[in-house]
């Protein structure tokens, strides 16, 4: 039932495709407690397409990097401050931002000094490096929205007001994945052992990862002389680069242009660089190897800032050691090829790890923007003196 009929308005911001994603369902999933709502701030293509007014464009928050930021910072401040005037002067109930911590963060705790509620979706590592950031993040938003149970842990042991949602990809990935449909699709044979390389989408990872994983491949087939492996390029360039590496290794290996989706579902097994893909491979229930190299010195930096004792998602969820992780000095070619070996000689163990894997899927399947919308009409009624069902 709708909490009000009197419209309210509500901010969203989001600086990047993935941040679209989560905001284009959260907005029909607000519209159940707040059917004449008005929603306005930053989005993209998605948000837009279910009402959503972007006062700019989503791209000019997309910025990467040390450097393109300090470049951008003058037109990126101004943007919100921008937005911190409008939402004040419109009468802006609440305020989500949406990933983005570095921008969001801190236009969050200015709006909430002004008394406008706010809310972050998607937290920050906090719980992995710069813990400092938990006491502006507790100055900031009135509620945080976490994918994670671990994440919503932290924050509890930090007393900042939290709500577990599951995780999007949770809700879309099937509970059953179908490798022969998947090599179907590819056009890919149904017979014989597949291996799905991830390298990584941008170019200075690609560069990083793909030769070593490249070699990988052939210390691999040379032992088990069926193995076909499938690597899906990000986009155009990713796929000239990937080429090019190719050109002098003789890999029964197929190239793919996108479709990593498919390429991770058709296979036996992924190699895959640290990151959101081990997540993806996960709730497809594919044994995984993850590895992960740095700079010399960037690598020292970040090794002193991380306090987690593990890197990938399932075994961040796991609290335990799942799936083999490889990283800097550690990811050699026998190494990485030892631990693939060991997974397509022991489908009892990759058995095993597929229960589990399903079972770590449930935990986060829970229809994350009806969750979300759902704790953030409470902090709604929690202002406004409504109780839900009230209209």
């Amino acid at each position: 039932m709708p909490l009000t009929a009197a419209p309210v308005r509500i901010g969203m911001v989001v600086g990047e495709a993935s941040g679209d994603q989560l905001g284009a369902p959260l907005i029909p999933a607000l519209r159940r407690y707040f059917p004449d709502a008005i929603f306005e701030g930053i989005g993209g293509p998605r948000m837009q397409a279910e009402g959503f007014n972007s006062l700019y464009a989503m791209e000019r928050l997309s910025v990467m990097g040390f450097v393109e930021p300090l470049k951008r910072l003058p037109e990126l401040l101004r943007i919100r401050r921008g937005l911190y005037r409008h939402f004040v002067e419109s009468g802006t109930t609440l305020v989500i931002g949406i990933d983005a911590p570095d921008f969001n963060l801190g236009l969050e705790e200015k709006l909430r000094r002004e008394g406008i509620l706010t809310a972050h979706y998607v937290s920050p590592s906090v719980w992995a490096w710069r813990q400092g950031r938990i006491k502006k993040i507790a100055r900031a938003v009135d509620l945080m929205l976490t994918l994670f149970p671990f994440e919503a842990d932290f924050y509890r042991q930090h007393r900042v007001a939290v709500a577990f949602v599951g995780h999007p990809l949770a809700d879309q990935f099937p509970m059953q994945p179908s490798p022969a449909t998947a090599r179907q699709r590819l056009g890919l044979s149904e017979d014989g052992p597949l291996l799905a390389i991830m390298p990584g989408s941008r170019g200075s990872e690609v560069a990083m990862l793909a030769p070593l994983f490249l070699d990988v491949a052939e210390w691999c087939q040379r032992r088990i002389p069926d193995l076909r492996f499938v690597l899906p390029a990000a986009n155009a360039g990713r796929r000239r680069q990937l080429e090019e590496m190719l050109e002098d290794r003789d890999l029964p290996l197929t190239l793919l242009d996108g479709n990593s989706h498919s390429a991770m579902e058709a296979a036996d097994a992924v190699l895959l660089a640290s990151g959101t893909t081990a997540l993806e491979a996960m709730l497809l229930k594919k044994p995984m190897v993850v590895s992960y190299r740095l700079g010399k010195m960037t690598y020292r930096l970040v090794s002193r800032l991380v306090k987690t004792e593990f890197v990938s998602l399932p075994n961040l969820l796991a609290g335990k050691r799942l799936v083999p992780e490889l990283l800097q000095d550690q990811a050699t070619v026998e190494g990485i090829g030892q631990e693939l070996l060991s997974i397509f000689s022991n489908p009892e163990a990759s058995a095993r790890l597929v229960e589990t894997f399903a079972d770590l899927h449930r935990q986060l399947k829970a229809d994350a923007s009806a969750v979300a919308a759902s704790h953030l009409s409470k902090l709604v009624a929690g202002k406004t003196g409504l109780s839900p069902g009230d209209h």
